[in-house]
C-alpha cells in the first residue's frame, strides 16, 4: 500500500494536451498515463485519475470515459470540458477511479465500430490489470458525451462477440453496472431523428459506418443503442439539452420510448435552455447541479 501511494505521488508525465488542458490536469494530484492497446503500429493510451491516498482502497469502483468529437475528432482530455469536469472531480473525491481513453477515430479505414472495439478493449485491459490499478472487478461503469455518449452506450450494450478486439484481452468480458450518456446519438435506423441534426443529409453516416447507410444496414443496427437495449441492460442516465441542434433531444426521448417498450432501466434528465454540450444561458438545472446529479447516479450504482 505504501509503495502504491508513493507511486501515485510520483506522477507520470502526460503528453498531448493543450496548455489549458494541462492546467486542469495539474489540479489532479494522482494520475498516470498507460498504453492499453497497440494496433496498426499505434499506441492507444488512457489517463487514469485516482482519489487521494487516504481514499484509495485495495479495490476501487471505476468509470471509463469515452470522449466526443464527431467520431473523427476530440481527445481523451475532452473530459475537462465543463459538461464533465465537475462530475469527474466529484467522482474522484468520492473514491471512484476514472480513466479516459484514446480510440481509433473515424478516419481513413477506421469507423465508429473500431472505436467501440477500442473502448471495450480499454475495459478489458482494466479488468485484466485490476489488481495492478486497484480496481474492483464488478463495480464499474462507462460515460461520455455526444459521439462519446453514443459510443459509451454501444460499448455497454453491444455483445462482446460482436466487438472482438485484442486476442490477449479476449478472456475478459466487461459487464458495466451503469451508463451516463450526455447528448448522445441513439439510432442509425430511425429516420425521425435526423431532421435538424448533423445527420440530416446522411453524409455523416459515411464517417460513422465507413460507407453510406444503405450499404451498411447490419452495421447500422449494431451501432444503434436503441436496437441493442434490453430489459436486463445496465441502468442508463441520459442527459440532454432541449435546445440541442447538433443531436436534438429526440435522440434521448426516442430511447426513453424504446426503454418503456422493453421495460429497461433508462432515465432522462432534460436540461432546459441548453444546446449541445449544455451551451446557453440560464440552463436549468445548472451545470453544477447536473454534474452532481450525474455523479450521484453513478455512485449509487457503483457503491
Amino acid at each position: 500500500m505504501v509503495v502504491f501511494i508513493l507511486f501515485l505521488v510520483c506522477q507520470t508525465m502526460v503528453f498531448g494536451q493543450t496548455p489549458e488542458e494541462k492546467e486542469v490536469l495539474d489540479t489532479f494530484n494522482h494520475k498516470e498515463t498507460v498504453v492499453y492497446k497497440l494496433i496498426d503500429g499505434k499506441e492507444l493510451e488512457m489517463t487514469i485519475f485516482y482519489p487521494d491516498a487516504d481514499k484509495i482502497q485495495q479495490k476501487n469502483p471505476w468509470m471509463l470515459h469515452v470522449h466526443g468529437g464527431g467520431w473523427a475528432g476530440g481527445s481523451q482530455y475532452n473530459i475537462f470540458r465543463k459538461a464533465f469536469l465537475g462530475t469527474l472531480k466529484s467522482l474522484v473525491e468520492k473514491g471512484v477511479v476514472c480513466a479516459t481513453i484514446e480510440y481509433r477515430l473515424a478516419k481513413g479505414k477506421s469507423n465508429a465500430y473500431d472505436a467501440v472495439v477500442d473502448a471495450k478493449d480499454a475495459a478489458r485491459f482494466l479488468l485484466k490489470n485490476a489488481e495492478k490499478y486497484k480496481l474492483d472487478k464488478e463495480k464499474y461503469g462507462i460515460w461520455g458525451g455526444s459521439a462519446g455518449g453514443h459510443l459509451s452506450l454501444v460499448t455497454a450494450l453491444g455483445k462482446d462477440t460482436d466487438f472482438k478486439g485484442d486476442p490477449e484481452l479476449s478472456d475478459y468480458a466487461p459487464n458495466f453496472k451503469c451508463v451516463a450518456s450526455y447528448f448522445p446519438f441513439t439510432s442509425c435506423i430511425n429516420p425521425d431523428l435526423r431532421p435538424g441534426s448533423i445527420f440530416e443529409d446522411g453524409k455523416l453516416f459515411v464517417r460513422l459506418l465507413g460507407a453510406p447507410l444503405e450499404e451498411k444496414q447490419e452495421l447500422a443496427k449494431l451501432l444503434s443503442p436503441t436496437e441493442l437495449l434490453e430489459q436486463n441492460s445496465p441502468p442508463i442516465l441520459l442527459l440532454h439539452g432541449d435546445k440541442d441542434t447538433v443531436l436534438p433531444i429526440i435522440n434521448s426521448t426516442y430511447m426513453m420510448e424504446i426503454a418503456k417498450e422493453k421495460n429497461a432501466n433508462v432515465e432522462l434528465l432534460t436540461i432546459e435552455n441548453a444546446g449541445h454540450s449544455f451551451s446557453g444561458k440560464d440552463i436549468s438545472p445548472s451545470m453544477e447541479a447536473l454534474n452532481d446529479y450525474a455523479a450521484n447516479f453513478i455512485t449509487s450504482h457503483l457503491k
